[in-house]
């Protein structure tokens, strides 16, 4: 029986029928858990900020504890839920047919419990995205589910997975084509037809959940931009370059520092928690509060021109974010990322206005993703879609590659393939 039968054969048969409710709901089910966490995140971030407000000197005692604490109780109860979540995800894509060893990084557990200590860190004042925990979320909860309605060992070893990575990253950034992009780009270099189809159905029903909870299609509104001419097409290069090394640079710096601390010892680990909660109190305390949380509300300033941010703003950002990552917190890099990127781009605006200020804003962002990431089509599909401007396509595509071979310069590998290395190299040998 060819492939086109065999498909056919199972819209007429119950068991057809069961797989496809439970993946539809596992797809719903994503949506589900990302509205939470955004709506968490939003909440624990104003409950935050409002306590920074009234007693600035209680972020010195809530950020060196609530670190240790989140910390503790990742490693203690849920192991495997620690930092951004994609490296996990490609690390469970290497495992073949050892389904129970996958558990380690895609499981249900894995998905609450990145929700809960994701939010909790936000309320230690740490620089918490939430793009890799969407993605790890997403890919537990389809995966658990297919496994559990015994969907054919070819969804089970890579389907599900890619399926539930972009399903969470389209939820979360309500971006469908960017999730498909990151989803060939970083996780899996080529899809079959059967693969692609789950992906697509995925990232519709997920995405429609969130869409109806969250209420917003457009992640990010920007303020009218339109395509440089003349002498503005120079700020291609310009933050291409600037935000490719910038990007870069922070992508050095996470995984050299990472390898240092991941050779320190058990005592020597959690005094360095404990300071990097100080260090977190201290950039909080030196920036007024702008370094707390995911960074979505300045970066939300800065497109929308509706404020100014300070010249300091993108390093602040970028050392909290750093320091988020290295202490080993549930944390995602994404949003943290664009606003340093969206930062960056006033600054450059402020030293050379080559171009409008916020077409150097995106660009940035652009550049400054594609830097960290090395994923140019990820970088500029996911800025178009999320703040609709389209109009600025070319642009943002090609600053993306100029980004992406500049911080190459720095980094011959991409930062997720480096750190999935870390969790491939732990596993059992397998057959």
């Amino acid at each position: 029986m060819d492939a086109e039968t065999d498909a056919t054969a199972s819209l007429l048969t119950a068991a057809g029928w069961k797989q496809r409710l439970v993946f539809w709901s596992g797809a719903i089910l994503v949506g589900l858990f990302i509205s939470a966490l955004t709506l968490l995140s939003e909440q624990a971030v104003v409950h935050l900020r409002a306590f920074f407000d009234r007693t600035p000197a209680g972020i010195w005692l809530i950020s060196p504890l609530g670190l240790v604490l989140t910390v503790w109780l990742t490693e203690r109860w849920f192991p495997g839920a620690e930092r951004s979540g994609v490296p996990q995800v490609k690390a469970a894509l290497a495992i073949h047919r050892d389904l129970t060893l996958r558990q380690r990084f895609v499981s249900f557990p894995i998905a609450v419990g990145k929700v809960a200590l994701t939010n909790l860190g936000l309320l230690t004042g740490a620089s918490a995205g939430l793009g890799g925990p969407a993605i790890q979320i997403g890919a537990s909860i389809i995966t658990t589910l297919g496994r559990a309605a015994r969907f054919p060992l070819h969804y089970l070893e890579r389907g599900f997975i890619l399926a539930g990575s972009a399903a969470g990253f389209a939820a979360l950034f309500s971006a469908p084509l960017a999730g498909i992009i990151f989803a060939i780009e970083e996780l899996g270099r080529e899809m079959e037809e059967k693969i692609s189809s789950l992906v697509l159905t995925a990232i519709i029903f997920a995405g429609m959940t969130a869409y109806v909870i969250l209420n917003h299609y457009i992640f990010l509104e920007a303020a009218e931009v339109t395509q440089p001419q003349g002498r503005a097409w120079l700020s291609i290069g310009y933050c291409g370059i600037a935000g490719g090394l910038a990007g870069g640079l922070f992508a050095f710096l996470l995984v050299r520092l990472g390898q240092r601390l991941s050779r320190a010892g058990r005592r020597t680990r959690w005094a360095l928690i404990v300071l990097f909660g100080l260090l977190l109190a201290a950039l909080a305390t030196l920036s007024g509060g702008r370094t707390l949380g995911t960074g979505y509300p300045m970066l939300k300033q800065i497109v929308n021109a509706s404020q100014a941010a300070s010249l300091w703003f993108p390093l602040e950002k970028a050392l909290a974010t750093l320091i988020t990552a290295l202490s080993g917190v549930p944390a995602g890099l994404f949003v943290p990322s664009l606003s340093v990127g969206a930062g960056l781009g006033a600054d450059l605006h402020h030293w050379l206005p080559l171009a409008p200020l916020q077409t150097m804003v995106l660009l940035s962002m652009c550049a400054y993703f594609s830097g960290m990431l090395q994923n140019p089509m990820t970088a500029f599909v996911l800025v178009m879609e999320i703040t609709d401007t389209h109009e600025l396509l070319l642009p943002l595509m090609a600053t993306s590659f100029v980004a992406t071979g500049t911080a190459r310069l720095l980094n011959p590998r991409s930062l997720y393939e480096i750190l999935t290395e870390n969790y491939v190299r732990n596993l059992p040998q397998q057959a």
